[in-house]
């Protein structure tokens, strides 16, 4: 059977099709998410239907004269759209890359400050429901919204033709979110003004969002509720789920593991994964953000000194395992985007000496920098563990294409790094959870065994 997956990342848009009788990708495709809108300075806006297009683009491009089984769809996170009575957009998409979570409120407190301090559950700039809030308040949110909800349970809706609904994975990545009840939380809600029947109705099983019933894929294909990327990505990545760590390199970064703990964490998060299991996440706002800041300040040296800007990301890491004495190196904070907990740390560079002050000493400790900022949120969690974990699984396109950024990993984590079986684990993990939706596995630990080995 065929399994159709989609995943809308913030820069770039996959479909692929995976087939279960050969655990094999039959045909994948990925192309930019060229659909960022230009807004104040502290907006991070993306056009929906542009979005939508590129979706049909990829997924034309894959699916031709091949039969699909059944849909599973991923997405960015936290980000919100509002749609009107007719479940189609009114507003672009507010991504979670935006900051008017951050812009000052009363009292010296930000948005987000305030509403953490209320409600006593975290609220961080970016995170869906600090962002209605602003909008509320500043009276932002369309005339015409009926509700919100993630870009990803708006393409489950219209490839179905049904009313958005939201899975648990993306339900708590909203905010205001109840863990140990898994729903949103109506004290919360009641405190920051959110009136709830806004907010879609969620999922808590591995379930259906309807089949399709739209113009660019046959009727009656079964569509699995859309997921978050981060739980797609550990779907998709983590074959042995008890004994492995999850490190994810994209443009942010994070840290992800299986925990039976469900806590309130001052660093991280516990995501609702699946039934009755949840992962600890710690998130990075910069992963692959980082080397691009760097590569872009080496592009503009080399638009100084009339150099190349050619092949730069194979040439640091080039230089970065030129390196072989470890002696003297460079200790590169890479918080250049803050955290999600305090906005205003900003990044460093410390142990600069006469010697080490080079372009490789640079790169590497950039490299050593995203991976140390993740091994630290491990030490500081791993009691939530339910096992010793001995294998640390390497995903993203960061540390699938950098070599020397997972032996980097490996040496901090003092774990045997290895790379998922299939690339664009987020598309693969949806198709592993639209498997057991649509019936073709009876549980995910059997879909993974029989996709992800």
């Amino acid at each position: 059977m065929n399994i159709l997956g989609i995943d809308i990342g913030t820069t770039t848009v996959t479909s692929l099709v995976l087939n279960t009788e050969k655990s094999e990708i039959l045909k994948a495709c990925t192309l930019k998410n060229d659909s960022f809108i230009e807004g104040r300075a502290f907006e991070k806006l993306q056009n929906p239907n542009l979005i939508i297009e590129t979706v049909k683009s990829a997924v034309e491009n894959v699916t031709n004269r091949i039969t699909i089984d059944a849909i599973g769809i991923t997405g960015q996170m936290h980000g919100i759209l509002y749609l009107d009575k007719n479940n189609k957009p009114c507003s672009p998409l507010i991504i979670w890359q935006d900051e008017r979570g951050n812009e000052i409120y009363k009292n010296g407190l930000s948005y987000a400050e305030y509403l953490t301090k209320e409600t006593g559950i975290k609220a961080a700039s970016g995170f869906g429901l600090t962002t209605h809030f602003y909008n509320l308040i500043n009276d932002e949110v369309p005339e015409n919204a009926v509700m919100l909800c993630t870009i990803h349970d708006y393409l489950a809706s219209l490839l179905t033709g049904t009313k958005p609904v939201t899975h648990s994975s993306d339900a708590a990545s909203l905010g205001f979110y109840n863990l140990k009840e898994n729903c949103f939380d109506d004290k919360a809600l009641s405190q920051a003004g959110i009136d709830k029947s806004f907010l879609p109705k969620v999922i808590k099983s591995t379930s259906l969002a309807g089949k399709t019933n739209c113009d660019f894929l046959p009727d009656g294909i079964p569509v699995a509720v859309a997921i978050g990327d981060n739980q797609g990505s550990f779907l998709g990545s983590v074959a042995d789920t008890e004994s492995s760590v999850l490190v994810n390199v994209g443009t942010g970064s994070q840290i992800s593991f299986v925990t039976g703990n469900v806590q309130d964490l001052s660093c991280g998060e516990i995501r609702p994964l699946t039934d009755d299991k949840y992962i600890f996440v710690g998130a990075s706002l910069c992963g692959g953000r980082a080397y691009a800041i760097l590569k872009a300040f080496f592009e503009k040296c080399a638009e100084m000194l009339g150099g190349s800007k050619e092949n730069l990301f194979s040439l640091m890491d080039k230089k970065a395992e030129s390196i072989t004495d470890f002696s003297d190196l460079l200790a590169v904070n890479c918080q250049f985007c803050g955290t999600r907990e305090n906005p205003k740390i900003r990044g460093s560079i410390e142990n600069i000496g006469i010697e080490n002050l080079t372009p490789e000493n640079l790169i590497l400790g950039t490299l050593k920098g995203v991976s140390k900022e993740l091994f630290d949120m491990y030490e500081d969690e791993k009691a939530l563990l339910t096992a010793t974990p001995t294998t640390l699984v390497c995903s993203g396109n960061g540390l699938r294409k950098s070599e020397i950024w997972r032996k980097i990993f490996t040496e901090d984590f003092k774990m045997t790094a290895t790379l998922p079986k299939h690339s664009e684990e987020a598309a693969v993990g949806a198709c592993v959870f639209a498997s057991v939706a649509s019936g073709i596995y009876n549980d995910i630990k059997s879909a993974q065994n029989a996709l992800l080995r």
